[in-house]
């Protein structure tokens, strides 16, 4: 059997093989973020024939300050969870696993969008986008760990399969992962455990939240491909706490990068980060990252360079670009 077809057990969470519909921003939602009409269409779309054993839906919003951009999908209060439930039966129904992906923008917010200025692990600009946010207190920090605890529980009601926690393309816990943006000097800056203390925090609450068995997925920015910044060493450190904490999963992506690496366009193109964590954690490891063809995704998986494979700008191209790479090995 290819390895892209071999199933895979990760904690709770039973997938048919190994290939996965990362997030990707669809700016589908109504403009308080309720789930539409068209974000309904769209899932059912690209999930259709559950060709892919996992679909993690574009970052959603954990409160108001964090709303990155225009007609994203929120997760911010219960008025949300009936939409929710739509979405994840939508996904149910054609035979895939489903996942949200909750987030906080951080100093990528716009005060356009959100209506409020917007903040940060430290006074400092965002290097993606952004002018100087307002640096947290640590009583505020705990108020926004609150919050990811929050939105966690209305995943799990709305009859989701897990649920991801956002650190990576410069967003809110990817700003304190980087020294780029956290020059805090209080418990949560300084070394890789001190900027990694809001995650610890967030995946404690967001397991208060769920209960013990159900997945926590964790994509993380583990490099940021820029002087000062995040390193695959940072990563591996990073990783080993994470699974102690008993995060199920992870996603390997880029930080202050975003999802691409400047001047690289090969299939799997974060396939040395995915790599450099796998050799430390035991958890199943997904890298998403430029793979346009089936014999790509299999060979990232035959040399071990991760567990589960994402395929997303091809997907958003052809919706059966997924039928096609699992009939291609049947």
């Amino acid at each position: 059997m290819s390895h892209l077809l071999t199933p895979l057990q990760a904690g709770s969470l039973c997938l048919a093989n190994r290939l996965i519909m990362p997030p990707m921003a669809t700016s589908k939602a109504e403009a308080d973020g309720k789930v539409s009409r068209a974000i309904l269409d769209y899932y059912q779309e690209k999930s259709a024939g559950g060709y892919f054993s996992l679909i993690i839906i574009e970052h959603s919003f954990i409160q108001q300050a964090g709303k990155a951009s225009e007609r994203q999908l929120s997760v911010a209060d219960d008025s949300v969870i009936d939409g929710l439930q739509e979405l994840a039966a939508v996904i149910h129904r054609n035979g895939s696993k489903a996942v949200m992906q909750i987030n906080h923008a951080g100093s990528a917010a716009i005060t356009e969008v959100t209506g409020v200025r917007p903040v940060g692990p430290s006074a400092v600009k965002n290097p993606r986008k952004g002018g100087i946010p307002h640096e947290l207190s640590q009583t505020e920090i705990h108020e926004i760990v609150a919050e990811f605890g929050a939105a966690a529980r209305r995943v799990k009601q709305a009859g989701f399969d897990g649920v991801e926690i956002h650190s990576a393309h410069g967003y809110f816990l990817n700003q304190f992962f980087s020294p780029l943006t956290n020059r805090r000097t209080d418990e949560y800056g300084g070394d890789v455990l001190g900027r990694i203390r809001i995650h610890l925090e967030a995946i404690k609450a967001v397991r208060a939240a769920v209960g013990g068995d159900f997945p926590i997925l964790l994509r993380l920015g583990a490099c940021d491909y820029a002087e000062g910044g995040t390193t695959a060493t940072d990563s591996q450190i990073a990783a080993k706490e994470f699974a102690k904490a008993g995060v199920a999963i992870l996603d390997i992506s880029g930080g202050f990068s975003g999802y691409t690496i400047p001047g690289n366009n090969e299939q799997g193109y974060f396939a040395p980060l995915s790599a450099a964590v796998k050799q430390v954690v035991a958890m199943p490891v997904i890298v998403t990252g430029g793979v346009i063809d089936a014999q790509a995704a299999e060979q990232l998986l035959a040399l071990g360079k991760a567990d589960l494979i994402g395929v997303g700008r091809a997907v958003l191209q052809d919706s059966l670009w997924a039928k096609k790479a699992i009939e291609s090995f049947q």
